[in-house]
């Protein structure tokens, strides 16, 4: 074999060597004993925006802005090579040039290789940012699934405590008791299920009939008439469950003689936003709270996130009054 051949040869194996590199989806790189970049993959190149001739022949930690030069992956991998052991899945979290904050998972193993004194790294990284954002919405979703379950269970109670007994037999206060708790349940599955457009008057109506009967529960001033889409909606029952709930354990809907006003109007400032206020009178005496329980954070951030608005809460000696301020462009 002449040194054509053996050139052919090699050069054959370097390119082969590359296209599986290449082919593999998540991003590579292969690192010398000095953690050295001696190959870069496509992906990699990719997802990082960046060259492979920016890339081969510089060290790790001064790649990009210095993005993997952390003290805590720097020992891990100082312990690869010596100890022949690996690392699986380091998180970094930061902001990458080029492609914003990501959260990347890295793994590094010492090249298999017949010559034992190989010291060269096989560096992968996978892009995790994704995987743990759905992590934190699914464990946002669960506690929210069991705040209402609790909820749920305090309303039943409530509901049952709130229907008047008093000169009623037992058939008239369980007809009383059970359409109040359909309400209830029709106004939290329309909560959830609402689709298409409907007055801020009727989600008002439909969301607070479980809390109003007599002089006693919850009274709705009409206001002008404002229409809803599908995700004010939904955000704007959940809100009003909560209110609902919190005025049935601790404010004014806890005691027969609590009431609750309900009233809105349009502030044309610009830009124009519509203004809800939840006025509760004739309750316990109200105090502030010594810490934010998971249904004001609720509230909280189903107004600012999903509707952009605000929330203020004033806890006047005389009940709680809450004032939502909503982009109108935003609800409607």
């Amino acid at each position: 074999m002449n040194l054509e051949d053996i050139y052919r040869l090699l050069r054959s194996g370097h390119v082969q060597s590359q296209s599986i590199i290449d082919t593999v989806p998540e991003p590579l790189l292969v690192l010398d004993k000095d953690l050295c970049v001696q190959t870069a993959s496509r992906s990699f190149c990719t997802t990082f925006n960046v060259s492979r001739d920016e890339t081969i022949g510089q060290h790790l930690y001064d790649l990009g802005n210095r993005q993997w030069d952390i003290p805590e992956l720097r020992r891990l991998l100082d312990e690869v090579v010596p100890k022949s052991t690996a690392v699986i899945d380091y998180e970094v979290e930061h902001d990458f040039p080029g492609i914003g904050r990501r959260t990347m998972l890295v793994s590094a193993h010492r090249l298999f290789h017949p010559d034992t004194t190989n010291h060269s790294l096989l560096l992968s990284i996978v892009d995790a940012t994704e995987r743990r954002r759905g992590e934190a919405e699914k464990d946002v979703l669960l506690g929210e699934l069991r705040h209402r379950m609790k909820n749920m269970l305090a309303l039943v109670q409530a509901l049952a405590r709130q229907t008047t007994a008093a000169g009623r037999s037992g058939e008239e206060y369980r007809d009383a008791f059970l359409g109040r708790f359909n309400a209830l349940m029709e106004g939290h599955d329309a909560a959830y299920t609402q689709e298409g457009k409907a007055d801020l008057q009727q989600v008002l109506a439909r969301t607070l009939e479980p809390y109003s009967e007599g002089q006693a529960g919850v009274h709705i001033d009409l206001g002008p008439p404002i229409p809803l889409g599908p995700k004010p909606i939904m955000s704007l029952s959940l809100i009003l469950h909560e209110l609902a709930t919190n005025a049935l354990k601790y404010g004014a809907l806890s005691v027969p003689s609590g009431q609750v006003r309900v009233h809105w109007h349009v502030d044309e400032a610009s830009p124009p936003s519509l203004r809800l206020v939840w006025q509760e009178s004739g309750g316990p005496r109200v105090a502030p709270p010594a810490t934010s329980g998971f249904g004001t954070q609720l509230i909280e951030f189903a107004v600012a996130s999903e509707l952009g608005g605000r929330v203020e809460q004033n806890y006047a000696s005389t009940g709680l009054v809450v004032e939502i301020v909503l982009p109108l462009a935003s609800v409607s």
